[in-house]
């Protein structure tokens, strides 16, 4: 290259939009086509948790923004997590940009113990070469895939519910966003890597002050109350999103899920989408992959959680 200089800065608020590129770059090299939003960069720059002057990292070679990082900690003591995004080819600007990341890592989990950790997410092909994970102390721990299923107005109406199962929307009533956070909490207490979070830190993680409430619904059941959540959102270019189904214990086997499913796919193409997505750990044990392909969701990527052990001296 006629220029190959490598410089390193924070990033700051203006520099969403040419993040955003870097990261749609990223995308149509791993997943084919782009899918990120500004919006999306927005929040994560604006996060309340973070300080872009110590958490965040823009590298660039030749003038040109290549690689880009950010570090936050919300999910519990010792646990931090990242983003790292690098265009192919430039591991260099990568490694420079993961460096800075677990340096910082390693001063905000000062104190936690031998458990600190650092994770981040990459895709199963990331445009990383792995071996610079790897031979870092790197291990993979989980694998999640992101399962799209195409919608059709015809064809996705909505479904008649299980006997005596009621659904309501959380457009109106603070007591039911607080209800459906509740749940969130209670159903997904077991899964790898859930952090418990109270009512206003888990709205700052989801950036629910931007959520359309009327996509959020609690199902009910005659004599157990609350059984059920599905918590989604429309704030995507490429396609509508589940972040959470959640059944409690005492209500699973009986349909609820389903119906749950169901009635997001015809919520979502009476709005006129043609695709809805969401993401699922392959080991979850209550079956929830095995439920999402039997109603017809495919893969449509997979990503591998990293993680790293904080050494407190590298």
């Amino acid at each position: 290259m006629a220029n190959d200089t490598l410089t390193v800065r924070p990033a700051g608020p203006g520099d969403a939009q040419d993040i955003c590129a870097l990261l749609n770059a990223v995308d149509l090299a791993e997943i084919g086509r782009p899918e990120t939003d500004l919006g999306s960069v927005e929040a994560d720059l604006n996060h309340p948790d973070v300080d872009l002057a110590a958490d965040s990292w823009l590298a660039f070679q030749g003038g040109r923004l290549v690689a880009y990082g950010l570090v936050w900690a919300d999910s519990g003591p010792g646990l931090i997590d990242g983003d790292h995004y690098v265009l192919p080819g430039r591991d260099r600007a990568g490694l420079a940009v993961l460096s800075r990341m677990e340096g910082r890592a390693r001063r905000m989990a000062s104190g936690a113990g031998p458990g600190a950790r650092l994770r981040i997410q990459l895709n199963v092909r990331p445009t990383l070469d792995l071996t610079l994970l790897t031979g870092r102390g790197y291990r993979s721990v989980r694998r999640y895939q992101v399962m799209t299923r195409t919608l059709g107005p015809a064809a996705d109406l909505p479904p008649e519910p299980p006997a005596g199962l009621v659904l309501r929307d959380c457009a109106a009533d603070e007591a039911d966003r607080r209800r459906a956070h509740a749940l969130v909490e209670e159903t997904f207490a077991a899964h790898f890597g859930h952090a418990e979070r109270d009512y206003e830190a888990w709205l700052d993680h989801v950036d629910g002050r931007r959520l359309d409430w009327s996509l959020v619904w609690i199902a009910s059941l005659p004599g157990q109350g609350d059984a059920a959540v599905l918590f989604s959102r429309d704030d995507r270019t490429s396609m509508g999103w589940i972040s959470h189904i959640g059944v409690r214990k005492e209500a699973r086997g009986r349909g609820v899920g389903s119906h749950l499913l169901r009635h997001a796919f015809a919520a979502y193409a009476a709005r006129g989408r043609d695709t809805l997505g969401l993401g699922v750990d392959v080991l979850n044990e209550t079956g929830a992959l095995a439920l999402y392909e039997a109603h017809g969701m495919t893969l449509h990527y997979a990503v591998d959680t990293w993680e790293l052990r904080l050494h407190p001296q590298g």
